[in-house]
C-alpha cells in the first residue's frame, strides 16, 4: 500500500536534489544574497521581541534540525542582542527539554538585561569570555557533563584562525546525528571589497575557509549539502556540518 506521507518527503528529497542542479535558481540566490547582504536584511527580524541577526531561511532549518535532534544542550557562540538564545530556547520549551548555554566575549549590560527578563531565559545560560579561552572551554565542559544530545553554534569572531580553532574545540561536544554550524560562510562569496565597514575576515579569511580546512582533517563530519540545496537563500552555505561518527 502506498504512503502519503512518506511519499510527500521522499518527493521533498527529489526536488531538493534537483535544486543542486538548477543553474537558474543557483544564480538567483547568488544575487538575492549578495544584495540582500550589502543592505543588512538579516538586521531586519526579531524573535519574541528580541532582535534576531539571521536569515529566516536559516531559522527554518535550526527549527528542523532542533526538532528532529531534540537536543538537551545548544550551545552557541556569539549572543549579540540574544534573539538566537530566545528563539532556541523556544522551540525547547515546546519540545519540552533543553537548555541553551550562549557565550560572548562582550555581553553588553542593555543586551543582558533584556534577555534575562525575558519569558525564555528560564532556560538560558550565559558566560562572558573569549569563545576559544582555556578558561571558557572548562565552563563549557562542566556544563554539558551529563547531557546526552548537543548542536552547537559558532557566530563569534569570524576570522579563519577563530572559527577553525571553535570547530577544534566545539566539534567533540556534539553527538552523533547532531550538527555543529559555522554562521557566516557566506563571506567567502561575496565580492571583493563587499563591506563598508573595515572588518577582520574577508575573501580567504572567514568561517567557510575554516570550515573547509576543518573538513579536511577531519571524517567525523561531512558537510550536509541538502540544507544547502534547499535553502539557497543563506548566510551559512557549506556551513551546516553533521556528525557521522
Amino acid at each position: 500500500m502506498s504512503n502519503p506521507v512518506q511519499e510527500f518527503i521522499q518527493e521533498r528529497i527529489e526536488r531538493i536534489e534537483k535544486n543542486g542542479e538548477n543553474t537558474a535558481l543557483q544564480e538567483a540566490a547568488r544575487s538575492f544574497n549578495t544584495e540582500s547582504n550589502r543592505s543588512q536584511y538579516s538586521y531586519n527580524f526579531s524573535w519574541m521581541g528580541r532582535p534576531i541577526i539571521q536569515y529566516p531561511q536559516d531559522m527554518i532549518a535550526m527549527q528542523e534540525i532542533i526538532w528532529d535532534i531534540k537536543p538537551d544542550l545548544i550551545i552557541e557562540t556569539g549572543i549579540a542582542h540574544g534573539g538566537s538564545l530566545i528563539y532556541y530556547a523556544s522551540l525547547l520549551e515546546l519540545i519540552g527539554k533543553g537548555e541553551v548555554l550562549g557565550i560572548d566575549i562582550d555581553i553588553r549590560k542593555h543586551n543582558k538585561a533584556e534577555i534575562e527578563k525575558h519569558p525564555m531565559f528560564k532556560r538560558i545560560t550565559m558566560i562572558e569570555g573569549s569563545a576559544i579561552s582555556n578558561d571558557t572551554l572548562q565552563q563549557v565542559i562542566a556544563y554539558a557533563t551529563g547531557k546526552e544530545k548537543i548542536i552547537v553554534c559558532l557566530d563569534s569572531n569570524h576570522t579563519h584562525d577563530h572559527v577553525l580553532e571553535e570547530l577544534k574545540m566545539y566539534s567533540p561536544f556534539v553527538s552523533l546525528g547532531s550538527y555543529i554550524i559555522a554562521f557566516d560562510t557566506i563571506v567567502e562569496n561575496l565580492p571583493e571589497g563587499y563591506f563598508s565597514q573595515k572588518r577582520p575576515w574577508g575573501i580567504g579569511n572567514n568561517p567557510m575557509t575554516a570550515v573547509d580546512e576543518f573538513i579536511k582533517d577531519n571524517d567525523q563530519f561531512i558537510i550536509d549539502k541538502s540544507i544547502d540545496n534547499k535553502l539557497l537563500i543563506s548566510v551559512a552555505p557549506k556551513g551546516y556540518l553533521k556528525r557521522i561518527k
